[in-house]
């Protein structure tokens, strides 16, 4: 372990070679290019593949050639200020060193000097800008995040120009040094929330962060709960139109995905399209949507508690005709749930597995192949294959993918406790379920924040989507500036409207 003298940079340049290639040993991707500024030696450190090297060449190595002579005795200070280079940063210690040469930076040492320099002269691969597959639409912007973080916080920046929206870093993971910023809008978010954020991921003592979700699973309120409690995207639309509702965005290094919180269960089933469309298009998709997710959660359980022990609910006719197809069936209507079931959620996950053309492809056509040869073989009846269909597409309705998988694997034990105890099961489940979201916190904002309403202008933009002119205020969540708009917006004559 060093020691703090050993942390700190020496004003004696060999001393501060031999340190970090002690850190960088059996490292053969670090460089360290020795050179003379007119007669004092000199060092530039860099890792191979992180740094561009022609910007090396252009902006520190020929200057030095051209403008200091071999007479001159030069100090880093006065080195630093003939650089052609926009930003550099000054280093004190060697472990602030390996973190900048980590980053890709080149840092700089000069014989004589206890300090060093960073120059930000970065370059590495990354993939272009494209359309989240995961969050498509039919009317808004079409750019999603990437895996480099200055290029996400400059895609929310150019979103969002006030300086009101601030950015904290922090470096989080002993190893992976990665880091987080926490975005958010001064004035308009709690400062507790921010507080509280800054908090958890603070605590966080990790060998490495690879990717959001070990984030979320390390911060969120409830571990043991089946539902996120985090909210994520990778539009920035959606992260800027959060910020302006008074949360926070927490971007990590190296992962597209970007958290969001608070986050409540209506905003998992929201969709930026929702606020992009005619707001009675809006309402209805959001009707539609709130009605089939719930189907997702109960349509088989519903349709097993039915047929088992409830079927004086069934009108006549339809009850001959399920009967007649089930005469052939050898399991009980459970067993046929499951079954069917495991097979789809199988289906589905090979699909996204396979090579995007082939998965479409094996989705869909094995969901029919399985469904008729299962069919005809008598292992399932034709209502069950129905009913499991109509629950799938529900799934697909839901737009967070990590809301929808909870509710796809809560069927299953919905499934069980209606097989086993019909209707009272089913009702069973459902207490359960709900009396757990009522109890479920998001950075101790309710999960079910109707539970928070004392006035019906707060749903505006929950169970229906108003006009834009009559969300004046915002939601009551982590919100300390609460008016969003001025109270006169509906257009019209005389009204920033065209009169006739």
């Amino acid at each position: 372990m060093q020691t703090n003298e050993e942390m700190i940079i020496s004003d004696r340049l060999h001393e501060n070679i031999s340190r970090l290639k002690k850190q960088y040993a059996d490292c053969f991707d670090v460089v360290f290019h020795d050179f003379n500024c007119g007669q004092t030696p000199a060092v530039i450190v860099y890792v191979l593949g992180l740094t561009d090297n022609d910007l090396i060449n252009r902006y520190v190595l020929e200057p030095t050639l051209k403008q200091i002579s071999e007479d001159d005795g030069v100090t880093l200070g006065d080195f630093s200020e003939c650089l052609p280079v926009s930003s550099y940063t000054k280093i004190r210690t060697i472990d602030q060193a390996v973190m900048e040469i980590g980053d890709g930076n080149v840092v700089m040492l000069m014989d004589g000097d206890d300090w060093a320099i960073s120059l930000y002269l970065a370059k590495w691969e990354q993939r272009s800008i494209t359309e989240p597959e995961a969050e498509s639409v039919v009317r808004g912007p079409r750019e999603g995040f990437i895996e480099t973080l200055m290029v996400n916080v400059s895609m929310i920046r150019r979103k969002l120009k006030t300086p009101d929206l601030k950015m904290k870093s922090i470096r989080i993971g002993r190893f992976s040094q990665t880091e987080v910023v926490v975005a958010y809008m001064n004035g308009i978010i709690e400062s507790s929330l921010i507080t509280e954020i800054e908090s958890r991921l603070t605590r966080i003592d990790v060998d490495g962060i690879l990717e959001s979700g070990t984030i979320e699973e390390l911060i969120e309120d409830n571990p043991y709960s089946p539902f996120p409690q985090l909210q994520t995207t990778e539009r920035p639309d959606v992260v800027a139109a959060n910020l302006l509702e008074g949360r926070a965005a927490i971007i990590v290094e190296g992962t597209p995905i970007v958290l969001m919180a608070p986050a409540t269960i209506f905003s998992f089933l929201q969709s930026s399209e929702d606020h992009y469309q005619r707001y009675y298009i809006g309402t209805a998709i959001r009707w539609l949507r709130y009605l089939f997710a719930f189907l997702a959660l109960i349509g088989p359980s519903f349709y097993v508690a039915i047929v088992t022990y409830h079927q004086e609910m069934i009108p006549t006719t339809l009850l001959l005709n399920m009967t007649k197809s089930r005469e052939q069936i050898p399991f009980p209507a459970l067993v046929e749930a499951l079954l069917m079931e495991i097979t789809f959620e199988a289906l589905r996950e090979a699909g996204v597995r396979l090579p995007k053309q082939i998965g479409a492809a094996v989705s869909i056509v094995g969901a029919l192949v399985i469904g008729q040869a299962a069919i005809s073989a008598g292992l399932v009846s034709s209502p069950m294959v129905m009913v499991v269909a109509i629950t799938g597409i529900a799934s697909f309705l839901i737009p967070h993918f990590a809301f929808g998988i909870s509710v796809r694997l809560l069927r299953f034990p919905m499934m069980l406790l209606a097989g086993f105890l019909g209707f009272f099961g089913l009702m069973m489940g459902l207490t359960l379920i709900l009396t757990h979201l009522f109890a479920l916190r998001s950075f101790g904002v309710p999960y079910v924040s109707l539970t928070t309403v004392t006035h019906l202008s707060q749903l505006k933009d929950v169970l229906v989507r108003v006009p834009f002119w009559k969300m004046n205020t915002r939601p009551r969540i982590g919100v300390w500036n609460r008016y969003r708009q001025g109270s006169n917006q509906r257009p019209g004559p005389g009204r920033g409207g065209r009169g006739r």
